[in-house]
C-alpha cells in the first residue's frame, strides 16, 4: 500500500516536473514550429484539404521594432515589469466590472499566451488555467523576457492557419516583418485579440478608431511613412 501512495504522491509528480523542465528547456533554444494550438487547427479543418498551418520563423532582430511595440502596445504593455501575471490589470478589470458592470475581458499577458500556446490545448477549464500558470512561471524563470516575446513573436494566431509575424505580414502585405509599416503594424496588432474574425483590412474598416489610436501613440515614436 505505501508503495502505491509513494507511486501516485511522489514519483509521478517528480517525473512530470522533471519532463516538464527537459520540455521547456529545449524550447529555450529551438525554433518551435509545432504547437498544440496549431494541432488543434489542424484537426478542425480536417476535412478542408486546401487548409494548412503557415509559420515562417524568425529571430527577434529580423522583426521590426514598430510592429514589436504596436503588440506590447495593445497585448501587454506591462511586459517587461512584471514576473509572467499583471495582477495590476487584473485589479483594474475586477473594479471596472464592480463599478461600471462592464464584462470581464481577457487579459492574459504575453507570458501567459506563449505558456498556453505551446504546453496546453486551450481548453476552458480550470485545470489547463492552473498548467497554464505553472509554465507561465517556468518560462518566466528558464527562457527570460527577450526569449519569451521572440516565441510570442512566431507562434501567435495571426490569423486562419496563419501563425507568426513573419507568415503574417508576408500574407497580409506582401513584405517581410522587417519592413513592415506604422499603419500596417498597428492594424496587425489590432487582428491579434480575435485573429479568427479579424484581418488588417477589417480592422481598418470597422475597427478604425482603435487602428487611429495605436498608429498615432506609434507615430509619436516613429516617423510615420
Amino acid at each position: 500500500m505505501k508503495r502505491i501512495i509513494d507511486y501516485i504522491f511522489i514519483y509521478i509528480p517528480v517525473t512530470l516536473i522533471a519532463i516538464s523542465l527537459i520540455w521547456v528547456l529545449a524550447y529555450r533554444w529551438m525554433p518551435i514550429r509545432w504547437t498544440p494550438l496549431m494541432l488543434k487547427r489542424t484537426i478542425e479543418n480536417a476535412a478542408n484539404q486546401d487548409y494548412r498551418n503557415r509559420q515562417a520563423w524568425t529571430s527577434k532582430e529580423n522583426i521590426s521594432p514598430v510592429l514589436i511595440d504596436a503588440i506590447l502596445l495593445t497585448e501587454d504593455q506591462r511586459f517587461y515589469s512584471h514576473n509572467g501575471f499583471d495582477f495590476q490589470e487584473l485589479q483594474k478589470m475586477k473594479k471596472e466590472h464592480l463599478t461600471n458592470g462592464k464584462d470581464i475581458r481577457g487579459c492574459s499577458t504575453i507570458s501567459q499566451q506563449v505558456a498556453k500556446n505551446c504546453f496546453t490545448f486551450g481548453s476552458h477549464t480550470w485545470l489547463r488555467k492552473g498548467i497554464e500558470a505553472y509554465y507561465t512561471a517556468l518560462i518566466e524563470i528558464l527562457w527570460g523576457k527577450e526569449r519569451i516575446l521572440e516565441v510570442y513573436l512566431n507562434i501567435a494566431e495571426t490569423g486562419r492557419g496563419v501563425f507568426g509575424m513573419e507568415a503574417a505580414c508576408q500574407r497580409y502585405f506582401g513584405t517581410p516583418a522587417s519592413e513592415i509599416s506604422v499603419s500596417d503594424a498597428a492594424a496587425l496588432a489590432c487582428v491579434l485579440p480575435k485573429p479568427l474574425t479579424r484581418t488588417p483590412e477589417t480592422v481598418m474598416s470597422m475597427h478604425a478608431h482603435r487602428h487611429s489610436t495605436v498608429a498615432s501613440e506609434l507615430g509619436k515614436r516613429y516617423h510615420s511613412d
